[in-house]
């Protein structure tokens, strides 16, 4: 994070879990987060294009880039939504999104967010949160890239469509039962 994001009181948080459109759609309702792009990280080369990272061949996964507020939502809290959204136990594999380029894995962008991200595992893992181990790889952040226009917003654009209606909205009802604010 550079001395900009920090004075304006902006974090980066860099998470994959499965397809992107899931975690973007309700990172964009989340309180105190400015922005969720999806997009690309981790991979061979720069600015692979959708095919290469589903195919597998560009070594990227499936991420959401997430700008949010400190002051309105935690690095925490936005781990909690993460871990409430997917699978963390299922290595490359999100429901029928198979390969690593669907894996579950935190990219920190500092010492804090990786010590945060450390925590939340040992905690999950304590409380035997879910009924597998947790494999969510925690990473150093490397170059983001954002995925094209058309992956932006996706399910806003298309909420009829097939994968949308039985994959991404009932991810988005199950994150607005569990983290509904007063009305």
């Amino acid at each position: 994070m550079n001395t900009a994001d920090r004075e304006n009181n902006v974090e980066i948080a860099t998470l994959g879990g499965g397809c992107f459109w899931c975690l973007e759609a309700v990172y964009q309702q989340t309180r105190g987060v400015g922005s969720a792009i999806s997009g690309y990280m981790g991979g061979l080369r720069p600015n692979p294009t959708y095919q290469e990272v589903c195919s597998g061949s560009s070594g990227h996964v499936e991420v959401v880039q997430v700008t949010f507020d400190p002051r309105e939502i935690t690095y925490r809290e936005i781990l909690e939504i993460f871990f409430t959204l997917h699978d963390p136990t299922t290595l490359n594999r999100q429901g029928n999104d198979v390969g690593a380029q669907y894996r579950s894995v935190i990219f920190y962008h500092s010492a804090e967010q990786q010590a945060a991200a450390d925590e939340i595992i040992r905690e999950l893992t304590a409380e035997k949160a879910f009924p597998g181990s947790i494999v969510t790889a925690v990473e150093p952040a490397s170059e983001f890239f954002a995925a094209e226009d058309y992956h932006q917003r996706y399910f806003e654009h298309n909420p009829n469509q097939p994968y949308c209606t039985y994959v991404v909205g009932p991810k988005v009802e199950k994150f607005r039962r569990k983290f509904a604010g007063p009305a």
